[in-house]
């Protein structure tokens, strides 16, 4: 009975070829408000949100990363707040703490539900940077 051998350089592409498909595939986060690919794309939806955050320039007050400028952290807050409250305080404002109204802005209306997944999915951790891309 003979053993056959192998070079230590067979046995290593034989290992890298075993690992290559674990390591291609994507890191996806699916949940009922959104999906995310590898942190930074996003479904339609969500990435509509982004475009609203974008256009409506909330990172003013609330800093690029949203995590807080002039107003608070998005990433703390949205932790706390309930979705009915989000949608309160972005359309109504809060006057007395700064915070402008939204309900004239046809976009940020249009897209109040996606604008909320965007804010929860950075604030879950799910999407893992400010500027996101659409999932391809």
């Amino acid at each position: 009975m003979s053993m056959k051998r192998y070079s230590p350089f067979a046995l290593l592409a034989a290992g890298a070829l075993a690992v290559a498909p674990m390591a291609a595939q994507a890191e996806k986060v699916q949940t009922d408000l959104y999906t995310v690919v590898d942190g930074s794309q996003v479904d339609s939806n969500t990435m509509n949100g982004f475009r609203a955050w974008r256009a409506a320039a909330c990172d003013r007050c609330h800093g690029a990363n949203q995590e807080g400028m002039v107003g608070p952290s998005l990433i703390e807050s949205m932790k706390k707040i309930s979705k009915e409250d989000f949608v309160t305080v972005v359309r109504d404002g809060r006057l007395e703490k700064g915070m402008q109204a939204f309900k004239d802005s046809k976009i940020v209306m249009e897209n109040m539900d996606h604008l909320y997944a965007y804010l929860k999915g950075r604030s879950d951790g799910a999407i893992k940077t400010a500027k996101v891309t659409e999932i391809k």
